[in-house]
């Protein structure tokens, strides 16, 4: 199974909760991972803001780099997560949750790459593409 790892599952697994080990398990299976760009990115935000040195980043950033390949966002992604957002909106409405942000990107690179992502993100629960990590 082809996996796309979001920022949720990565930070699960880098505080080794017990999403984290399932996340791991997943990992293990899987026979390719990949990762947005725009997760590096909100992972670097988050330690940065929480007052991690520059050094851990890095090297938890080069962790997610060895274990996955790393997807840019090009046109044809940014023309699909406008319609996942979309999707996403109507979704968020709903269920009365928040609105998807960012999260469009991981989704539409997932159906590109015919792939599961691996999340707790409620924004995703219930989506046929997902292995879900939450409770």
């Amino acid at each position: 199974m082809k996996i796309v790892i979001d920022t949720h599952a990565w930070i699960e697994l880098f505080i080794g909760s017990d999403k984290g080990r399932k996340v791991k398990e997943v990992i293990a299976k899987a026979s390719d991972a990949f990762v947005p760009d725009i997760v590096l990115a909100e992972i670097a935000r988050k330690y940065l803001k929480e007052g991690a040195d520059e050094e851990t980043v890095r090297q938890r950033l080069e962790w997610v780099t060895d274990i996955a390949r790393i997807i840019s966002v090009n046109e044809e992604v940014a023309l699909l997560s406008g319609k996942v957002y979309l999707e996403l909106v109507e979704k968020s409405k709903a269920e009365r949750t928040s609105k998807p942000g960012l999260a469009a990107i991981v989704l539409a690179i997932a159906r590109m790459l015919k792939a599961k992502v691996v999340t707790g993100d409620k924004h995703f629960k219930g989506l046929k593409e997902v292995v879900w990590i939450g409770e």
